[in-house]
C-alpha cells in the first residue's frame, strides 16, 4: 500500500484533470495549474498571519471544498500536505491516512462529481476500496460527501435558491441541483450533520456553480455563486477563497446586497481579476471575466487588487474597494488613480479650471444617457420651422420640434454654451 500511495501522490504527465471536458459554461472544472495559484495565495496569507509558518506543515489545519467537482483542490492540498508533514509523520501511509481522515473534506455538487472527486483524491470512487490510498475509512464516501437533496417548493420556486419548479422538478432520473451548502437555514448544524461531528474549518476553497438552470442563459440567467460565498462566510473559516464571475463588481441579477456586503467587507484581502475568462478556463466564454478572491478573517483592509489580461504585465494596487467620492467599485487600478486626481482626500470635488461647469454639479448630473431633454429617440421632426420651434440634432439629420415638447433641461436651451 505504501507503494500505491507513493505512486499516486507523485506528479504524472499528462494529468487527467487537464484533459476532462467541462460540464457546461457555468459548471467548469478548475485547471490544476490555476488551483495551485490559488493555494499559493492562501499560503502566503497564512504565513503573513502566523509569523511565516508553512500551512502545509501544520497537521491540525482543516480544509473544505463545499462545491467540489473534479476534486482538484482537495487533491492538490493533499499532495502539499503529504510533502509538508514528512518530518512530523515520517511513515507515508500513516501520513496519508491522517491527511485524508482529519484534514481534507469535500461536499460534492452532484453524484457524478462526487465520484470523480473521490477518484482524484482517494484514487478510487470507494474511499475504503482496495485501490484507495486511504486505509482508515469505514465508509465508501470517506470525507467527500454527497447525498441527493430536493428543493423546497413554494409558489413555483425553491425557497432557498430560487430555482423554478417547472424546470427543476424533474424526477429522480436527473440531478436535482439542490446543493447542500445553500439549502439550509443553519449551515453550521448542517455541516456537522454531514460529517458526523462538530466541524470548524480553517480554510474553505472552491469553484461554485455560477447560475441556476432556469431556462435563462448568459447574463439573463439567475446567479447562484453569491449564495455559496455567503454560506461559506457563515462557517467562520480563517481563510476563504473562491473563483466567481467578475460581473458581481458592477452588475448581475439580484446581486446588489451581495455586492454591497463584499465591497464593505474589510476582510477581503486580495482580488485577482481576469478580464478574459478563457485565460483561466480555456474554451469557456463568460462575459465580464472571472476572479478569485481571498477573504481573511484576520485582515482589516485595504484590499490588494491584481488585474490580469493575457500576457500583459499584471496591474496591482492596494486600495479600498469603495473609495470616498465613488459609489461603485472601480475595476481598473488606472481608473482609481484618475479618481484620486479628480476627487482628493475628504471627497470634496474639484472644479476643473478649464471647464466652466455650474458650481457643485457632477458630470452625472449634467448628462443623461436616456431621453436627453425628455425627447424620445424616435421623435417625429418637422422639416420646416414654426414660431417657437427648437432645432433638434438627431441621428439621420436635423429637424424642428415645438418648445413644449422639451420636458427636462429647459433652462439649458437658451444657454450660450449650447448654441
Amino acid at each position: 500500500m505504501t507503494t500505491q500511495a507513493s505512486f499516486t501522490l507523485r506528479g504524472r504527465n499528462p494529468d487527467v484533470l487537464t484533459c476532462i471536458a467541462n460540464l457546461s459554461n457555468d459548471e467548469v472544472f478548475t485547471p490544476p495549474e490555476f488551483a495551485n495559484r490559488m493555494l499559493d495565495t492562501l499560503a502566503e496569507a497564512w504565513a503573513a498571519n502566523h509569523g511565516g509558518a508553512n500551512i502545509w506543515a501544520d497537521k491540525n489545519v482543516t480544509f473544505l471544498d463545499p462545491c467540489t467537482k473534479s476534486g482538484v483542490f482537495l487533491r492538490e492540498i493533499t499532495k502539499r500536505l503529504t510533502e509538508g508533514l514528512k518530518d512530523q509523520i515520517p511513515d507515508l501511509q500513516e501520513r496519508v491516512d491522517h491527511i485524508l481522515t482529519k484534514q481534507v473534506f469535500g461536499i460534492g455538487i452532484t453524484h457524478l462529481t462526487s465520484l470523480l472527486a473521490r477518484r482524484s483524491v482517494y484514487c478510487s470512487k470507494h474511499a475504503k476500496g482496495e485501490h484507495s490510498i486511504g486505509r482508515s475509512f469505514t465508509n465508501d464516501a470517506g470525507n467527500i460527501w454527497f447525498e441527493r437533496m430536493e428543493h423546497t417548493w413554494k409558489d413555483g420556486k425553491c425557497t432557498f435558491c430560487g430555482a423554478s419548479q417547472k424546470v427543476m422538478d424533474r424526477g429522480e432520473g436527473l440531478e436535482s441541483h439542490a446543493y447542500a451548502l445553500i439549502h439550509t437555514d443553519d449551515i453550521k448544524a448542517r455541516v456537522n450533520e454531514i460529517f458526523g461531528k462538530n466541524m470548524q474549518f480553517d480554510v474553505i476553497i472552491g469553484n461554485p456553480p455560477y447560475q441556476l438552470d432556469n431556462s435563462g442563459f448568459g447574463t439573463s440567467a439567475a446567479p447562484i455563486y453569491q449564495m455559496f460565498v455567503e454560506q461559506a462566510k457563515r462557517l467562520n473559516p480563517r481563510l476563504l477563497t473562491m473563483i466567481i464571475p467578475s460581473r458581481w463588481f458592477t452588475g448581475g441579477k439580484s446581486l446588489d446586497d451581495f455586492r454591497g456586503n463584499m465591497l464593505a467587507d474589510s476582510r477581503l484581502r486580495e482580488i485577482n481579476d481576469y478580464l478574459t475568462a478563457s485565460d483561466v478556463f480555456p474554451g469557456v466564454g463568460l462575459k465580464g471575466g472571472v476572479c478569485y478572491f481571498l477573504w481573511d478573517g484576520e485582515h482589516a483592509g485595504p484590499c490588494r487588487v491584481n488585474t490580469h489580461f493575457k500576457d500583459w504585465p499584471i496591474s496591482s494596487a492596494t486600495r479600498p474597494l469603495l473609495e470616498e467620492g465613488a459609489g461603485v467599485f472601480i475595476r481598473f487600478n488606472e481608473g482609481f488613480s484618475i479618481l484620486k486626481k479628480v476627487v482628493p482626500e475628504g471627497g470634496k470635488r474639484i472644479k476643473p479650471q478649464s471647464i466652466a461647469l455650474p458650481e457643485e454639479k457632477r458630470f452625472d448630473q449634467l448628462v443623461s444617457s436616456l431621453r436627453p431633454f425628455g425627447l424620445r429617440d424616435f421623435l417625429s421632426r418637422k422639416t420646416s420651422k414654426s414660431r417657437g420651434d427648437i432645432l433638434v440634432y438627431q441621428n439621420g439629420g436635423t429637424g424642428y420640434t415645438p418648445r413644449s415638447a422639451i420636458t427636462t433641461g429647459v433652462e439649458l436651451i437658451d444657454n450660450g454654451r449650447f448654441t
